[in-house]
């Protein structure tokens, strides 16, 4: 028997290796490849030990300004979609959650139904609308686009966390005369507060990532970080790795300290429901 158990915590031990090396391995080929020369990126064999140069970085800086530009297109664009996203996904998971009816829970399947559609399906058609709108190459259209994507799958999550918080709190709160708003904001948000932070995360991962909508619904004022690089692989001039690896691990790094630090509530989300007696 006890052969048997350290056979199977081997087991584990070496899934969870595995499953390590994987995610890991590419993340750190991209650092490690952004501060080698770069006749050094695709030596056979590869170095492991080298010295460190950050030459790669100041040419990122100095020819590629647009990259920076994306980078604030990108934060003005994640930092708009969470917000409105979160907000939205919080109201709609209260009301969810607290009334019932034939018409919410078809709207439920609704919500899973549109959510499993491919995002380029609605692209094309919404593109002539967008554009006779004035609304091409801002911000807003990302950020109300992002903000849509992920309102179904984040009102969902929240109806799994409101549902865990007891009833007797919002009758509590009618009793002492609090208004719909008013318990939700001072009730419910609080105690749902790790619920909100997972959902903050999965819209800022995507809206972070996401090229798409990017691609088809801007040029040049709201161009994001995403759409910069794929220029540099496809520059003119040819790809000069070192500074393709560079951009790279500048645009991994917020995004990946982020859902470092918010990892409790990252998992969270994705077992939200499962211990529901």
């Amino acid at each position: 028997m006890r052969t048997k158990r350290l056979s199977i915590g081997l087991g584990k031990t070496l899934a969870v290796a595995a499953l390590l090396f994987w995610s890991l391995f590419p993340i750190a080929f991209i650092v490690m490849s952004s501060l080698k020369p770069g006749q050094e990126i695709f030596a056979v064999p590869p170095a492991y030990l080298f010295t460190p140069t950050f030459e790669n970085y100041a040419s990122l800086w100095n020819r590629w300004g647009s990259f920076f530009d994306g980078l604030l297109n990108s934060t003005i664009v994640t930092a708009g979609a969470t917000a409105l996203a979160v907000s939205a996904s919080t109201c709609a998971g209260y009301v969810y959650s607290r009334n019932a009816g034939r018409f919410l829970n078809a709207s439920v399947v609704f919500l899973i139904v549109v959510r499993l559609i491919p995002p380029i399906v609605v692209t094309l058609p919404l593109f002539p609308i967008i554009n006779a709108m004035g609304l091409n190459d801002t911000h807003i259209v990302l950020i109300v686009l992002y903000a849509t994507f992920f309102v179904s799958l984040g009102a969902i999550l929240m109806r799994t966390f409101i549902d865990q918080i007891p009833r007797e709190l919002d009758e509590a709160a009618q009793i002492d005369g609090a208004k719909p708003l008013t318990i939700l904001l001072r009730v419910i948000v609080p105690l749902a507060a790790p619920g909100i932070l997972a959902v903050a995360v999965f819209v800022v991962v995507f809206s972070w990532n996401e090229f798409l909508f990017a691609f088809i619904f801007t040029a040049t004022k709201a161009k994001t970080t995403p759409l910069v690089i794929s220029e540099m692989i496809g520059s003119i001039d040819g790809v000069d790795w070192g500074i393709l690896f560079a951009a790279s691990t500048v645009q991994l790094a917020p995004v990946l300290l982020f859902v470092v630090l918010m990892n409790r509530y990252l998992v969270a989300g994705l077992t939200a429901g499962a211990t529901k007696g």
